[in-house]
């Protein structure tokens, strides 16, 4: 299979990353077939689609190096474009499961894991259908408040499984919220990509 990656935005992602000319090509190939796609799809907000590399790319590729080790399983609940699980798994090294209900999506997905032959699991179908599997983290970007992504992704968390969640300006009442019903260690890393973001990376996860 050949891949030519393109220019745009490129330079500032790879000097962030320091990933290889190839991992930038799938990067571009994926890009290519999400702005055709979005064109029927509400995958990405339009406004975003000339900033794929900062807004979505690199928003995404940034959870790495917090992942507790390279070839951690990870679960993406309601992925949707791929965020940030489809990005994780081009870039580095870990095994991705990816969750999305939504079937136009899903199909959206399963060509992009075809055609960059990338070994990942996809499970089209609600997350409460999905029989819950040992994860080592568990990620969602976008989905929703943070007590609803820890009530939808606890079940998968083994015992020493993480939470990693990027979250925008409303974090500290995210935080509050739910600690009226989970226990947790909370860490907040600044976001590469805006500075009013934070990425939320939870530890010992349990209910109250």
């Amino acid at each position: 299979m050949t891949i030519v990656a393109s220019p745009d935005g490129q330079a500032a992602f790879a000097a962030a990353t320091g990933v290889s000319r190839e991992t930038l090509a799938r990067l571009d190939a994926y890009r290519a077939m999400l702005l055709e796609a979005n064109r029927g799809l509400a995958l990405i907000g339009k406004n975003t689609e000339a900033d794929i590399w900062d807004r979505h790319f690199l928003d995404s590729a940034q959870l790495l190096p917090l992942l507790p080790k390279p070839d951690a399983r990870v679960v993406d609940v309601g992925t949707g474009a791929g965020f940030p699980g489809l990005v994780l798994a081009i870039v580095g090294g870990p095994r991705v499961e990816l969750i999305e209900n939504n079937i136009k999506k899903a199909e959206f997905l399963a060509a992009v894991i075809e055609k960059l032959q990338l070994d990942v699991v996809l499970h089209a179908k609600k997350v409460e259908a999905v029989r819950p599997f040992p994860a080592d983290v568990a990620t969602s970007r976008a989905l929703g408040p943070l007590i609803s992504l820890i009530q939808l992704t606890i079940p998968f968390l083994h015992h020493g499984g993480v939470g990693i969640f990027p979250k925008g300006r409303t974090v500290a009442a995210e935080l509050e919220a739910a600690r009226a019903r989970y226990r947790f260690d909370a860490e907040l890393i600044p976001s590469k990509t805006a500075e009013d973001a934070r990425i939320v990376r939870l530890a010992n996860l349990r209910r109250a």
